[in-house]
């Protein structure tokens, strides 16, 4: 076997005859670690009064930084009666402009729950999905779009500026809509509409409306949205409405703060295909300067035949390894934000037991890049085996982070890889720490053994990650 010398911090990697390289170069610095780790929704709440303790420490170790409030009121993790429009003014035909017409109390004590454990709230002005075929309530294009901004406006108010007796929590991200380009495909929108009953042109008319009403209320604020749908996993290709939308956003001269973007995947690959495709689009149509946010996101192998696979899957090592590869292939990608969906007590959390709120594999992965964002800046990083991923960062008092995870798509991959980890200058000593995630461990602290030349040797099995702290 032939070996490749290295001038700089090296993870070498040998498994089945193959040599692979990592290597890490704490001097060459790339720039800040992107926030990759933000989240949809939080911890439940389990009265008036307090928080549902068991998951929020974690919330608030993982430092998440962002809570994106969709399908809040749809789990009944806060209350049926929260976030959405229509359950904030339950009745269309009241003043916008009176405080009694809305009722914020239990959305006050849900945004007041984020707020606490530290995080942002990125807030989703619309409504959560409605997937029951029977019948359909609030997903219809509003009857007066100019009367929704205006309502809109005074929920930004309640928040921020006080008004009805409200907060000045400041929260800078406000998402228009969600996915309501899901059934626009061959007019499904008016068969079975989940997310937007109405056609591309009408969502136009009421985008339009409610971006430049609200930006003129709030040029400060990063006004955005709207969390379009992409294709079924395995599509590398952004859906045409992508396109449709933004080249009519700007024919009318709407301005847009961020551009927010959904897919679910069992390929990390497809998202840096995307994160391309959306950026080059988005530059296209003049908005350079617009965020590019994927803010749902998770694995899911398909939603057909492997539907029940993905399932199962979601709360395991697999999944887990998945999501650190996802943020990695994100932090070297033209995406700026991603958000891991979801935090809240459903089948699409693969952060915790569903019984007990203790975490599992998922929750590690996103603590895990916590700490990388903590530490600040990325450096250079680089591997020649696909399934191998490796991010680095530093802070300015030289403290090194080291990320390492090995996520395999194929399931009849069963050997581990034996892995030794090398300064370049200096040795590794007794300070080191190593935290290894995989099937039969959490986060668990690996007993590394230090060789006399100031080596680390590790053993990654397939679905799994390492944290090596020094």
């Amino acid at each position: 076997m032939k070996r490749i010398l290295v001038s700089s911090l090296a993870l070498l990697v040998v498994s089945a005859g193959l040599w692979a390289q990592i290597t890490v170069s704490p001097d060459v610095e790339l720039g800040p670690i992107k926030r990759m780790n933000a989240v949809n929704n939080g911890p439940r709440i389990n009265n008036a009064e307090q928080v549902y303790t068991g998951t929020t420490g974690y919330f608030r170790a993982a430092n998440v930084g962002y809570s994106r409030n969709h399908d809040a009121a749809g789990s009944g993790a806060y209350g049926e009666h929260v976030v959405d429009i229509s359950m904030i003014f339950p009745d269309f035909s009241k003043n916008p402009n009176k405080p009694e017409s809305y009722d914020f109390t239990l959305t006050d004590r849900y945004v007041k729950s984020i707020q606490d454990a530290g995080v942002e709230v990125f807030y989703r002005l619309g409504q959560s999905i409605e997937n029951q075929p029977l019948k359909k309530y609030n997903i219809y294009p509003p009857t007066d779009n100019k009367k929704w901004a205006v309502i809109a406006e005074h929920i930004i108010r309640h928040y921020n500026e006080g008004w009805a007796d409200g907060f000045h929590y400041n929260i800078q991200y406000w998402e228009i809509w969600n996915e309501p380009n899901l059934e626009w495909d061959n007019d499904k929108w008016k068969v079975d509409p989940r997310c937007w009953a109405g056609s591309p042109e009408q969502f136009y008319d009421f985008f339009e409306v409610a971006v430049k009403h609200l930006k003129g209320c709030f040029p400060g604020l990063r006004i955005g949205g709207p969390a379009m749908s992409g294709t079924d996993p395995g599509g590398r290709t952004v859906p045409v409405w992508y396109e449709r939308l933004l080249s009519e956003m700007q024919r009318r001269g709407v301005p847009l703060d961020f551009f927010a973007w959904h897919i679910y995947e069992a390929d990390p690959t497809v998202y840096v295909d995307y994160s391309y495709q959306v950026r080059a689009l988005l530059d296209k149509y003049g908005y350079e300067k617009t965020e590019s946010f994927l803010n749902e996101w998770n694995y899911i192998k398909s939603w057909t035949d492997d539907y029940p696979y993905s399932m199962r899957t979601l709360p395991s090592a697999k999944a887990a390894a998945f999501v650190c590869a996802s943020m990695q292939e994100g932090q070297n990608c033209p995406t700026d934000m991603m958000m891991y969906y979801d935090w809240r007590p459903c089948t699409f959390n693969g952060l915790f037991d569903p019984v007990s709120d203790m975490p599992i594999w998922g929750y590690w992965a996103i603590y895990a890049w916590g700490k990388l964002k903590t530490l600040g800046t990325q450096v250079k990083a680089e591997c020649d085996i696909p399934d191998v991923r490796v991010t680095a960062a530093r802070n300015a008092a030289g403290a090194l982070g080291i990320l390492v995870s090995r996520y395999v798509m194929d399931n009849n991959i069963t050997a581990s890889l034996d892995v030794t980890l090398r300064l370049s200058e200096g040795k590794f000593d007794e300070r080191v720490r190593c935290h290894l995630t995989d099937p039969f461990s959490m986060y668990t602290e690996y007993p590394v053994a230090l060789q006399p030349d100031g080596t680390l040797f590790l053993s990654l099995q397939p679905d799994s990650f390492v944290f090596v702290e020094f």
